[in-house]
């Protein structure tokens, strides 16, 4: 549908759901919403905090220009039925820093336009789950979240050093953006923080005093990840980085621990956690269950390999074995393929006739210092599958994928994978019943969960392990 321009900026109506009462109201696609309540609606959260009501007035511009006055009776927080063509109901907010850890800046030349966005809109930490530097948010926009109380909130914090910060994020604003925890903190609006380590900026001693600092906005703050740098091979003429090396996990590892075992004693609950790459860079086991505290980081990878690991106990566990016979593949990243093959042992354990070779994808794309499967590109399933028996599927993990769409980062479609590689291709959901299903299962086409990696649109919860 065409979007008058004198409409740009106004809340047009995009779907009208059947049987809705909107539908009962008579609204239409292309109809503007002007005031709920006699007050104007500034994006999304005005709109749900305004709709939470029994008892709604109205104002609707029509298409043809005439302005209607709707008196609305209904269930407390029950929806209209409707969806605006911004999903925000506003523009996104695009990122002013220059972080010198940005990986949207270590991203080749030549893809699609979505993934070069650098998203900074906190309404998207409260609907994606994303996390925002708040060097983007006014004092109105602080003050709102209060009054909603919108929470939790997810925030980049990198450093509490604020000559640091505006180093790292390359904004004068980003050190005096860290009072607004404190705002948030006497509001009481629960957060979750996240530390991108970036090797001789802010670990070592600036890690072990930002935890420090922190640690007095527990347990308001409930948990902080700490994640390391993605470097890709696209980093020319960006600030110098190096990777991180085996001591240097040990050595983060050691920091963390120590605050664990001090915010434990204090106030019950770990608060700083380290992201599964580090257990594996340093050779050590991951942290049992218990020491994720109800697993509040997992989109940072805080714990993605020990949950899924226990899903897949408890899947296998609840199933009876049999002589089924089953030859497959799962591709995955470097970072988990040695899990995956541990899991997918536990399978062959309870049904002995079922093979599932692992293979790890080296990035050669991005470079292989990137590990992770989310970032593995079509191009690459391709170069390193070709020639291999793949059995009678390929199992591929959700986060491959575009959010709501079958192709990868570089639009490598699903399709057109399967018909390169010459193999059934099923996309395995999230969690670790969804992979048991995938292996053991008759192929079914349904709809799958997409996570977002790097494009401010649309939102799901799948894992990137």
């Amino acid at each position: 549908m065409e979007i008058d321009v004198k409409k740009q900026n106004k809340h047009v109506i995009a779907i009208v759901q059947d049987g809705s009462i909107a539908q009962e109201l008579e609204l239409v696609p292309g109809d503007i919403l002007l005031t709920v309540n006699g007050q104007p609606v500034e994006d999304i959260f005005d709109y749900r905090y305004l709709m939470n009501e029994e008892f709604v007035v109205l104002e609707v511009e029509k298409t043809n220009g005439e302005i209607w006055e709707l008196e609305v009776e209904k269930e407390y927080e029950e929806d209209l039925g409707i969806t605006f063509e911004k999903d925000l109901m506003d523009d996104y907010r695009s990122c002013s820093n220059h972080c010198i850890f940005c990986f949207i800046d270590q991203m080749p030349p030549g893809m699609r336009d979505t993934l070069y966005f650098k998203d900074d809109d906190s309404r998207l930490s409260f609907i994606q789950g994303n996390y925002v530097t708040l060097t983007n948010m006014s004092d109105h926009d602080i003050d709102r979240i209060i009054r909603y109380h919108l929470e939790p909130i997810n925030i980049s914090i990198q450093t509490m050093n604020p000559e640091l910060r505006c180093k790292m994020l390359h904004n004068r604003f980003a050190g005096d953006a860290l009072k607004k925890l404190q705002k948030l903190y006497d509001a009481g609006i629960a957060m979750n923080g996240q530390i991108v380590l970036c090797k001789g900026v802010n670990d070592g001693k600036e890690l072990d005093d930002s935890i420090r600092k922190m640690s007095a906005y527990a347990p308001v703050l409930q948990s902080v990840s700490v994640v390391p740098v993605g470097l890709t091979k696209f980093r020319e003429g960006l600030y110098p980085m190096e990777r991180f090396q085996r001591e240097d996990a040990l050595e983060v590892l050691e920091i963390i621990h120590s605050w664990q075992k001090k915010m434990m004693d204090q106030y019950g609950i770990h608060f700083i956690h380290a992201s599964d790459e580090w257990y594996i860079l340093a050779g050590k086991d991951l942290p049992l269950e218990e020491s994720y505290d109800g697993y509040l980081q997992l989109e940072n990878g805080v714990g993605m390999l020990r949950l899924l690991g226990e899903e897949v106990k408890e899947a296998v566990a609840g199933r009876t074995g049999d002589d089924r016979r089953i030859k497959a593949v799962s591709a995955t990243g470097a970072l988990a393929a040695p899990f995956i093959k541990k899991y997918m042992e536990m399978i062959h354990e309870k049904f002995p006739n079922v093979e599932v070779d692992v293979i790890s994808i080296r990035n050669e794309f991005f470079g292989e210092t990137i590990t992770v499967s989310g970032l593995i590109t079509g191009q690459d399933l391709i170069r390193q599958l070709s020639g291999r028996d793949l059995g009678e599927k390929l199992l591929l993990p959700c986060n491959m994928l575009k959010n709501e769409e079958d192709v990868f980062l570089d639009d490598i479609s699903v399709e057109e994978l399967s018909r390169k590689l010459n193999v059934e291709i099923v996309i395995v959901d999230e969690g670790g019943s969804d992979l048991v299903s995938a292996v053991l299962d008759p192929i079914e086409h349904k709809k799958q969960k997409r996570r977002q990696m790097y494009e401010q649109t649309g939102s799901s919860n799948c894992g990137q392990a």
